[in-house]
């Protein structure tokens, strides 16, 4: 009886886990009107949407798609060991940043003045800074170096 109450709990949990919505608010808030993108099922999401036609991009593997598409021609991004590269590329000239130490950094560069966001605790920062004037974002959860990337794309580049 135990040991069906603990897989019974186990599965719930896990269940729990694999529909939760990560939401992504500007600066510190926590208000729904705040929202900037959310994260759902392997997919980015433009506010509190969850609806297919609000999908800013979406995850499969180690590739950012644009939209729910998954052509290779729609690749925003190749994620490997720390390096986000342009499109369906692993190629050195075609990194866009590198993540490195709760840092993102320009391109291969790992020089302070190259940074261009801290993490910490959730948080999103401009620069070096962990100021809390200076938080571009935070999010409501935990999340793979693929959807923060995914993140970081909606957040620039479709907000």
């Amino acid at each position: 009886m135990k040991t069906l109450l603990l897989m019974l709990f186990a599965t719930i949990t896990f269940l729990q886990s694999a529909i939760a919505q990560i939401k992504v608010y500007k600066g510190t808030s926590t208000y729904n009107s705040n929202v900037i993108c959310n994260v759902s099922k392997d997919k980015v999401y433009k506010k509190t949407s969850n609806y297919s036609a609000d999908i800013i991009c979406n995850i499969k593997g180690n590739k950012i798609y644009k939209g729910a598409s998954s052509y290779s021609s729609d690749v925003l991004y190749t994620i490997s060991d720390g390096k986000v590269y342009k499109g369906n590329s692993t190629y050195n000239n075609d990194i866009a940043m590198t993540i490195k130490d709760s840092k993102i950094y320009k391109g291969t560069s790992s020089y302070s003045n190259d940074v261009l966001a801290t993490i910490k605790n959730g948080k999103v920062y401009t620069g070096n800074s962990s100021y809390s004037n200076d938080i571009q974002f935070s999010i409501d959860g935990l999340v793979t170096i693929e959807e923060f990337v995914a993140i970081w794309h909606a957040v620039k580049y479709s907000y």
